[in-house]
């Protein structure tokens, strides 16, 4: 029996199986979580039927959380199919990719600041309103998947680091209105993977390759290691960890100055 039996974990953002949300997926359903998967848009809809199905599962939902309805209709129908949630992984980031090319105080517009800001934070918001009713006292758990860019500035990360800033603060101000309730906020600062959302990020190839280089660990993580974590961090093994990012990327936040 693994320590997620009888839990019940919805999932937003698996959009390939190279993302990090993939492998949350895959570690929670190992550990015996039922899982729920969300998708954009019809352009996904098959893709992420076909990733329910490996997990054991016959629930997907359109949820575009640019929409406040679809945030409405995806987690009011869950309910009406589970009753209740104990798990909710928010893995979602974006901005425009003219944003994340070049030095920051160029290229960075009202727009592409309000959309990176929108997606990859707000969103986070929008669905655990969402889902409160649904996870009130039942010691459940929210995560989301921030970077180090937060909180270092970043080659051409720009934008984007500025809403994980804002997306590791709204961590810490959810865990103190959910605490109460029961529910465990949490974040995994994980280091650069090649996944279809940072894909955007310009030379992501030379950021891999100085992870590797300069890590203690001497590699770069991989997707089935952030998933292990985020599958303990939303389990009772975790029950007293609240209102933390978990860095899980071979030691590089601890470096300094790397050796010459």
């Amino acid at each position: 029996m693994g320590f997620l039996q009888d839990k019940r974990a919805l999932i937003v953002g698996v959009a390939s199986n190279r993302s990090i949300a993939w492998g949350i997926a895959q570690a929670m359903r190992r550990e015996g979580a039922e899982i729920a998967l969300s998708y954009q848009t019809e352009r996904f809809k098959e893709r992420v039927e076909d990733f329910a199905r490996q997990l054991d599962s016959d629930i997907t939902m359109p949820c575009d959380v640019a929409e406040d309805g679809q945030i409405e209709a995806a987690i009011g129908g869950l309910a009406k199919r589970w009753g209740h949630l104990d798990i909710l992984v928010h893995s979602l980031a974006y901005a425009p990719r003219e944003c994340l090319e070049g030095e920051y105080m160029s290229v960075t517009t009202r727009e592409g600041f309000r959309i990176a800001h929108e997606i990859s934070s707000y969103s986070f918001t929008a669905l655990a309103q969402a889902a409160r009713p649904m996870m009130k006292g039942r010691n459940g758990a929210l995560l989301t998947l921030s970077y180090i860019g937060a909180v270092r500035a970043m080659p051409s990360y720009n934008v984007m680091g500025l809403a994980k800033a804002s997306l590791e603060a709204n961590v810490r101000y959810m865990t103190q209105d959910l605490g109460p309730e029961g529910t465990r906020v949490n974040a995994i600062s994980a280091g650069p993977i090649r996944t279809l959302a940072a894909s955007g990020v310009k030379d992501l190839r030379k950021f891999l390759e100085y992870v590797e280089k300069h890590a203690p660990l001497r590699r770069n993580v991989t997707i089935e290691e952030v998933g292990n974590v985020g599958a303990f961090l939303c389990s009772d093994l975790a029950s007293a960890v609240t209102g933390e990012t978990i860095y899980v990327d071979c030691g590089y936040n601890a470096i300094g100055l790397a050796e010459v």
